[in-house]
C-alpha cells in the first residue's frame, strides 16, 4: 500500500503533535459545553466518542483518497459559545440545534457559496489571517518560560540543534526530549488516565425556535467565520488545491450523522492543519498527507477509548504542549508573514489583518479571525478606491501650467 511507503517518522510525529495540541488546548471547553446542558459522565464520554470518530474519519479517509492532508477538527469557538449559551436548554434541545447547524454547514458547502467568498480574498490577506491565528501559539511557546523556564529552554535548544543537523526530525526529537525531561521530574499526571471503552449514547433531538436562534445560528456563524475561514487560508498558504466546498460538505454531513451522540460542529482545522501541512511533516509536499492520516487514526482511537486517551493527552504539562506547538509552527508563521507582505499594494491591508487577528478581539460573539479579514478587506477597498481616483483624476502638478503653455 502506498501509504506505508510514504509514511515517515516526521509525518507520524506531526500527526501526534496535531492531536496533542488540538485536544489539550480545548478539551476542557468541550467538557464545559457538555456540562452546560447537564450532561452525565456517560454522555460526556459519548461526546468524545462522536467527536473523535467524526474528526478521525473525516480527516483520514479524504486524505487517503485525494493524497492531500485534509484536517477536520471540532469547533473550539463553537464549544465556547455553547458553554455560555447552554444554560436553560436541555440536552435534547442542544442536539436539535446541532442538527440545524449541521444542515446549514452542509448547505454552505453544497451550494459553493463559502468557497466563492474565499476566492475573492487576496492571497496576501489569507496569509496574514493564518499568520495571525498561528502567531498566538508562537507567543505562547515563549511565555511558557515564565512558569517552566528549564523545560522551555531545553526544548528550544533541542529544536535549534536538530534543525541544524537533522531538520526533518527536529520536532520529534524536541517532543521526545521534553517528555523524558518532564517524566524525570515527575510532571506527567498519569493518575488522570483511566482505561475503558467509550459507549455512544443516543439523545433524541428536540427542535425549538429558541434553541435554533440562541444555539444553532451562533454555532454556525462562529464555526464558519472563526474556524473554516482560517482553515481555507491554511490550505491555500500550504499550496494545496483542495475541493473546499466538498470538504465543507463532508464536515457538515459528518456532524449531521453524529450530532445525536454529541458531535456539535466539525469544521476545517487551521492550527493543527498547519502542523501537518508544513515542512516539519515531510520535505516532500506529496507525502504530507500521511501526517493527516495518522492524525485521523489517533482521533479514532481517542473516540473509541474516550476519556482514557483524553486523560493520557492531558497528562502532559501545559507548558510542554504550548512550547512544542509554537516551535512546530514557526516555519508556517514565517511563511505566512513573508507571503502577506511581499506585495506593496496589499502590504498595509495584510498587516492590519494580521494585527487584528493576533489581537484576539471578540465582537458580537465572533472571533478575531473574522474581524481581521473584515478589517483587511475594508483597508484594501479604501486603498483601491484611492488608486482608482488617482488614475481617473491625475494631479494638476503633472500637467503644464498656463505659463508653461504660453509661447516664448
Amino acid at each position: 500500500m502506498r501509504f506505508f511507503k510514504d509514511l515517515s517518522l516526521s509525518a507520524f510525529t506531526a500527526g501526534f503533535v496535531a492531536v496533542l495540541v488540538g485536544f489539550t488546548s480545548s478539551v476542557a471547553i468541550v467538557f464545559q459545553a457538555a456540562l452546560a446542558f447537564g450532561a452525565s459522565p456517560e454522555v460526556i464520554s459519548s461526546w468524545m466518542w462522536a467527536l473523535g470518530l467524526g474528526m478521525g474519519l473525516a480527516s483520514a479517509l479524504p486524505s487517503l483518497w485525494w493524497r492531500m492532508p485534509v484536517m477536520i477538527a471540532w469547533s473550539t469557538p463553537g464549544a465556547a459559545v455553547l458553554a455560555v449559551a447552554g444554560a436553560g436548554h436541555s440536552m435534547n434541545e442542544a442536539v436539535g440545534a446541532f442538527i440545524v447547524c449541521a444542515v446549514l454547514i452542509t448547505l454552505a458547502g453544497a451550494t459553493g457559496w463559502f468557497e466563492r467568498v474565499m476566492n475573492r480574498i487576496p492571497m496576501e490577506i489569507a496569509s496574514a489571517l493564518l499568520a495571525g491565528v498561528l502567531a498566538r501559539f508562537g507567543l505562547q511557546a515563549f511565555t511558557a518560560a515564565q512558569t517552566a523556564l528549564p523545560l522551555v529552554l531545553l526544548m528550544l535548544a533541542t529544536y535549534l540543534l536538530a534543525k541544524r543537523f537533522v531538520a526533518r526530525y527536529a520536532v520529534p526529537l524536541t517532543l521526545l526530549v521534553a517528555i523524558v525531561f518532564a517524566a524525570a521530574r515527575g510532571q506527567l499526571a498519569w493518575s488522570e488516565v483511566h482505561f475503558h471503552l467509550a459507549m455512544p449514547v443516543f439523545t433524541m433531538p428536540v427542535f425549538t425556535l429558541q434553541a435554533a436562534v440562541s444555539l444553532a445560528l451562533p454555532l454556525f456563524v462562529v464555526t464558519m467565520a472563526s474556524q473554516n475561514l482560517p482553515g481555507v487560508a491554511a490550505i491555500r498558504a500550504a499550496g494545496y488545491d483542495m475541493p473546499v466546498s466538498k470538504l465543507i460538505t463532508i464536515s457538515g454531513l459528518m456532524t449531521l450523522v453524529l450530532a445525536p451522540f454529541g458531535a456539535f460542529a466539525l469544521n476545517l482545522s487551521a492550527i493543527t492543519a498547519a502542523i501537518c501541512m508544513g515542512r516539519e511533516a515531510h520535505d516532500d509536499k506529496a507525502r504530507r498527507y500521511t501526517a493527516a492520516v495518522c492524525c485521523g487514526a489517533i482521533y479514532v482511537v481517542i473516540g473509541l477509548f474516550g476519556a482514557a486517551v483524553t486523560g493520557l493527552l492531558t497528562a502532559f504539562p501545559k507548558e510542554l504542549v504550548a512550547a512544542v506547538a509554537g516551535l512546530a509552527l514557526l516555519g508556517t508563521i514565517g511563511g505566512g508573514l513573508a507571503a502577506a507582505v511581499r506585495d506593496d499594494a496589499h502590504r498595509e491591508a495584510a498587516l492590519i489583518t494580521f494585527l487584528v487577528t493576533l489581537s484576539g478581539v471578540t465582537l458580537a460573539g465572533i472571533g478575531s479571525a473574522f474581524w481581521g479579514v473584515v478589517a483587511g478587506a475594508v483597508a484594501l477597498g479604501i486603498q483601491s478606491l484611492g488608486r482608482r481616483r488617482a488614475a481617473t483624476h491625475p494631479s494638476t502638478s503633472s500637467t503644464p501650467s498656463s505659463a508653461e503653455k504660453a509661447p516664448r
